[in-house]
């Protein structure tokens, strides 16, 4: 009886280690960056394509200022049209020059399951999008 109180006294201490050791130190480095839409000015690549081609598109996109990074690509809506939209990440805390910056470029890849005309339309403003238009055969 003694030897199994000891056993289970043991297994308690191990597993509160093991749950407190797991902490998420993490949690402060996503809460000093903040993310922002960046409008995208120019899409650049192919216009043609085959069906389950992997294409690839050069996006440029403007940052408000020296520190904006890219973050990723999402989906986003004006009104009823859908279309992509680049994130730019921005530290919180630091100096970042107010500067303008120059364009920035990230690639994005594109996969055609069909035939037909697709659009690729990437968000240049508030209220619209910028198009690029690509047959896929």
């Amino acid at each position: 009886m003694k030897r199994f109180r000891l056993k289970s006294v043991l297994v308690v201490l191990f597993l509160s280690t093991a749950l407190i050791s797991c902490n998420n130190d993490d949690d402060n480095v996503e809460s000093a960056v903040k993310t922002k839409a960046a409008f995208v000015t120019k899409i650049e690549g192919p216009a043609t394509g085959k069906v389950n081609d992997e294409l690839s598109y050069d996006v440029t996109y403007l940052v408000d200022n020296a520190c904006g990074e890219f973050d990723k690509i999402t989906e986003t809506t004006i009104g009823e049209a859908k279309g992509l939209q680049v994130v730019a990440k921005y530290p919180v805390d630091g100096v970042c020059t107010q500067q303008v910056p120059d364009p920035k470029k990230t690639v994005y890849k594109f996969k055609a399951t069909a035939k037909g005309t697709i659009e690729i339309k990437f968000r240049k403003s508030e209220t619209e999008f910028l198009t690029q238009k690509v047959v896929i055969e």
